[in-house]
């Protein structure tokens, strides 16, 4: 895929502080709560610096955030520190991504090269439940770094190219993290029939949409709490060499044009067929990759069907999608949660582990906590 000559401007100019003096001593304390998002549209299989072998579009979420606190200050020796706690721990891993994340940005943000940073965060949502936490945060910290930007340079003060800028760096970290800086729905990855449409970046998606989808639930089915089997860096790299890899790309973009259609046209049932179809190929993808992957469990079979059945037989406006993993998100209007609730309750928990599950819906987008 070739990236637009708009696009390549967009990444050598906009993106760096332009009136960045090495001298500057930046010091000070900010904390930003990110979302995680639900993706619709997937996007699976990667190029280049983290770009985007086919669009995708989610939507974020209110109640599975988030929290990251970023102290900082000029650097006491020549090399700069960095100190990260996550829920109050000192976990080597992730402090092993985040200074790998951060020598990649440093470009970007080049005060990073003298500053040492006191990180913590924490998640309002427990690891390997099917929500993205490397989306929410990554976000969240992108956001950090820009908001240091904005308060010790003054730049970044457009709230666009604020929100562009954290996208941009946060599609660095994670590539599903560029959709959490934004509410509601979003869009990452170049599309005709979208306006500033982007593969570096996500752009909020304000269109018109029909009553079904002002107000999303998701209620993820925990079908097993267990970390999954194959990271979403090692699942996007199988389809490199996959057969179906082409086909699968131009699905994507055809569904997305379709889903778009439907959103606007407040036509559910459009929609979930759309959205359900993206979560099977996703699965496809994986069953037919080298090595193969089956991340399906008996039970996520039994729970869609049970959905699908719902659908058809109720006429509940309910359905299904799935990430790299077994649990099953159930999405549905709000004004659906009393029937839904009960479906829930009567005939899904029983295939989840000790028969529980989180309940989220379609949330604000990030905020400032200091």
């Amino acid at each position: 895929m070739r990236i637009s000559y708009f696009n390549l401007i967009m990444d050598k100019s906009n993106f760096h502080i332009r009136n960045y003096e090495s001298s500057s001593k930046p010091q000070g304390e900010v904390s930003w709560r990110s979302p995680s998002n639900i993706a619709l549209i997937k996007y699976w299989g990667k190029h280049g610096n983290q770009l985007p072998c086919n669009p995708s579009l989610s939507f974020s979420l209110k109640n599975s955030y988030t929290e990251t606190n970023v102290r900082y200050a000029p650097a006491e020796e020549k090399k700069p520190a960095l100190q990260y706690s996550f829920e109050g721990k000192h976990e080597v891993s992730f402090e092993t991504k985040v200074k790998k994340f951060i020598k990649n940005i440093y470009e970007y943000f080049p005060f990073l090269k003298h500053t040492d940073l006191s990180i913590s965060s924490h998640n309002t949502f427990p690891h390997s439940s099917g929500i993205a936490s490397s989306a929410s945060s990554m976000s969240a910290l992108a956001l950090c770094f820009c908001s240091i930007e904005r308060q010790c340079f003054q730049s970044l003060q457009d709230e666009g190219d604020f929100y562009r800028k954290a996208s941009f760096i946060a599609r660095l970290g994670s590539g599903s993290a560029s959709r959490s800086v934004y509410e509601g729905f979003s869009v990452w990855g170049e599309n005709k029939l979208i306006s500033n449409s982007s593969d570096l970046f996500a752009i909020s998606l304000l269109s018109q949409r029909g009553d079904h989808f002002n107000k999303l639930k998701d209620y993820i089915l925990l079908v097993d709490s267990r970390s999954k089997e194959i990271s979403s860096t090692a699942g996007h790299a199988l389809m490199k060499n996959h057969s179906f890899a082409n086909a699968r790309f131009e699905q994507a973009k055809e569904n997305l044009d379709k889903i778009l259609t439907a959103i606007e046209q407040d036509n559910w049932n459009d929609f979930a067929d759309i959205t359900e179809n993206e979560a099977l190929s996703l699965h496809a993808m994986m069953m037919t990759s080298n090595p193969s992957y089956i991340l399906l469990k008996p039970n996520t079979l039994k729970i869609i069907d049970k959905i699908k059945q719902a659908r058809k037989q109720k006429a509940l406006s309910v359905c299904f999608t799935i990430d790299a993993g077994p649990n099953v998100h159930l999405i549905y209007p709000e004004r659906e949660s009393r029937k839904v609730r009960t479906f829930i309750e009567q005939e899904l928990l029983i295939y989840c582990s000790d028969e529980k599950g989180i309940e989220d819906q379609m949330g604000k987008g990030p905020q400032q906590i200091k």
